[in-house]
């Protein structure tokens, strides 16, 4: 073998082995963060308490605002577009509540590592604990946020169908929780790159309020529109939410779109986290 071969072969065998450390980095580092529950918990429940320190109901008070919110928009736009109360009522909280936590995450997502910067540079942390101590905390205020539907329960008890769909809330939560780790995370690292990009996708989610059916239904579309509108990751996330808290079971289209989002996310991360995890510090 020629000394041309050789150089190459092992040039060749360096670039497998540097790949195959990266992806164990990578998977250590999910794992790693995934141990450090206790952690992660905790530093989301102190940034709760330290940003409404002094307050009297705490983060009650984004359950009390989304709730006046909610009331007077579902009897004010339920007479506006001549719908049923109890109906439009319903499907407007519901679709507001989880609206409120996916596009939060979204939004805190862009800034989530800028953030920690003094924790990333003194602390040797999985960055994935980060992403967990954001979204647990956007979880934690939307528990808060769920006590609106009481009063609605109460009020519109005999319009809630009996099913063992409420049920399936957990498994719901869960998947959602998974796809907002995998997402916030590619979505932080980008914006640590490009600092612009976060404002552009600040300025997106307000647009995708409109354009997803959280205050108006998707039967209200034309049907090559709602099959265009099948394309919106949010709708999907919005109905695994809104359909458990309803009682009613989400569609197959629904589970077969957040398998999919579920795989596009798992791709992004092996594409963006695997190989640039190690520049993340340098780029903040």
């Amino acid at each position: 073998m020629s000394v041309f071969n050789q150089v190459t072969s092992f040039n060749a065998n360096a670039k497998v082995q540097n790949k195959t450390n990266q992806q164990k980095k990578a998977l250590q580092d999910f794992f790693e963060a995934m141990k450090k529950a206790n952690v992660w918990i905790l530093m989301a429940w102190q940034d709760i308490q330290f940003k409404y320190r002094r307050s009297t109901i705490g983060p009650f008070w984004i359950t009390l605002s989304m709730a006046i919110m909610v009331y007077t928009m579902g009897f004010l736009y339920s007479y506006l577009w001549h719908l049923p109360t109890h109906d439009y009522f319903t499907y407007l909280a519901t679709g507001m509540i989880a609206w409120n936590l996916i596009s939060t995450i979204l939004i805190e997502a862009t800034d989530t590592y800028l953030v920690c910067v003094g924790l990333i540079r003194q602390i040797k942390m999985p960055y994935f604990l980060y992403m967990h101590r954001m979204c647990t905390r956007n979880f934690i205020i939307f528990g808060h946020n769920i006590l609106i539907m009481i009063p609605i329960y109460l009020i519109y008890a005999n319009q809630f169908p009996v099913s063992m769909a409420y049920f399936l809330l957990p498994i719901h939560l869960f998947v959602l929780y998974f796809n907002a780790i995998l997402f916030s995370n590619v979505i932080a690292m980008i914006c640590a790159r490009y600092r612009d990009i976060g404002q552009i996708i600040k300025s997106f989610i307000q647009i995708l309020f409109f354009l997803t059916p959280v205050m108006w239904k998707m039967s209200a579309l034309p049907p090559h529109i709602q099959n265009l509108m099948q394309l919106n990751p949010f709708y999907h996330y919005v109905e695994l939410i809104r359909c458990s808290l309803l009682g009613v079971y989400p569609s197959e289209m629904n589970y077969l779109m957040m398998g999919i989002f579920t795989g596009l996310g798992i791709l992004m991360n092996q594409l963006i986290f695997v190989r640039y995890r190690s520049r993340i510090v340098y780029w903040l």
